[in-house]
């Protein structure tokens, strides 16, 4: 009995506070709205501009060249100063570059990859100084650590847009590719058991390159990249099997001459789609910003309007035709950008059209006018009389 009491006091109390908490904090997130709209545009003007994107080029690029100096440790000894400053600007660089993202927008930058690719690398830069703090300078798999710090030079994939292309083909290959890798292996898988029954014998073998399906698997990789493929054949050569040259040649003509290509085809058509793709992304954004510059000029010509206009009611100008020069006085020489679409919408050419037929009927008119006074004019001709000559009037004299 007083259990039960006790899991009612304890149900009410919990659900009571709890719940009007949830209840009344949900609304309130959802409502919350920052007040730092001015410092957050400024920063994503920072960061969206070319400046910055320079700044995080060269960084990148300079550290890699540093860390190609510290693998010699000749260099890393004498220039150990020099090493450890550049690694502490690079860290602070990312780090700001990092915070500056999540401060201009906390939600949908976890959203993008190659955000998500920073922060991965981030992580890795600081895991080397984490396991010494944790598990000290002898730590077995510190050079991994270390090892690992050569995937800092992937921060220019998000500042390259060629190579987002090309990594965009190469996601768009993945079900076809893996396609291709899987006939491959089941092919691969067939003749290395066929290579096992017909050359790893136990008796006069090859067992160095047959002798088993992981052994065979590496001869038939190197059969299918055409490496070193004469060797192979040479032993097998040796030892006098009888159907060693027409098992390589029908391997080869299969696994490189058809799967590799195949694969290699594959690449290309993703590769030239995706290249497609990107130009005309380019140019729907090239078409967006000179469309917002159009905008700017209409709105601001909008504005001059309005402003001649108020000028007109307070009788500063006689006529409207000095308010009209008064506006042209206003124009720039890059305004007439605004009739760009103009020349060319459909409404203008259906009008230019019917001007044009128009035209052509009053032409037609005027030409059969211009037949009638012709043809009235050489009637009346006609029916004037005719004068003789001179010398026929002497002859009818005589």
């Amino acid at each position: 009995m007083s259990q039960h009491r006790h899991q009612r006091h304890s149900r009410v109390i919990s659900s009571s506070p709890v719940d009007t908490t949830s209840v009344g904090f949900c609304p309130t997130f959802k409502k919350f709205k920052r007040n730092d709209d001015e410092c957050r545009a400024f920063v994503k003007r920072v960061i969206m501009s070319r400046f910055f994107k320079i700044i995080m080029i060269s960084t990148v690029t300079s550290n890699a060249f540093f860390m190609a100096l510290w693998t010699s440790y000749d260099i890393r000894y004498r220039l150990f100063r020099l090493l450890e400053f550049s690694e502490i600007f690079f860290v602070s660089i990312c780090t700001s570059e990092l915070s500056m993202k999540v401060y201009v927008d906390p939600i949908n930058y976890w959203k993008n990859g190659y955000n998500l690719l920073d922060v991965i690398i981030i992580i890795i830069m600081f895991l080397p100084y984490a396991l010494r703090q944790l598990m000290g300078k002898q730590f077995t798999y510190l050079y991994i650590a270390d090892g690992m710090q050569s995937l800092r030079i992937l921060k220019l994939i998000g500042y390259s847009q060629g190579i987002r292309t090309l990594i965009t083909a190469v996601g768009q290959t993945v079900y076809t590719v893996a396609s291709v890798l899987l006939l491959l292996f089941l092919l691969m898988y067939i003749f290395a058991i066929l290579g096992f029954c017909l050359f790893g014998s136990p008796d006069k073998g090859d067992h160095d390159n047959w002798g088993n399906l992981a052994a065979a698997f590496f001869t038939l990789f190197s059969l299918a990249t055409v490496d070193g493929w004469t060797d192979l054949q040479k032993q097998l050569d040796n030892r006098e099997f009888a159907l060693s040259r027409a098992f390589t040649i029908i391997f080869i003509l299969l696994a490189s001459f058809i799967f590799l290509n195949m694969f290699v085809g594959v690449m290309i058509m993703h590769t030239e789609d995706s290249i497609r793709k990107f130009e005309r992304e380019l140019m729907l954004k090239q078409q967006e910003m000179l469309m917002g510059e159009k905008q700017v000029i209409l709105q601001r010509q909008q504005e001059e309007i309005s402003r001649l206009m108020h000028i007109q009611k307070n009788a500063d100008c006689t006529s409207f035709s000095e308010l009209v020069e008064n506006f042209k006085k206003t124009l720039s020489h890059t305004d007439p950008m605004v009739l760009d679409d103009f020349g060319t919408s459909l409404p203008f050419i259906d009008i230019y059209f019917s001007t044009l037929d128009y035209q052509d009927t009053t032409v037609h008119k005027l030409q059969e006018l211009y037949y009638e006074i012709v043809h009235v004019l050489s009637l009346m001709l006609e029916d004037l009389p005719q004068e003789k000559p001179q010398s026929l009037e002497k002859v009818d004299e005589k």
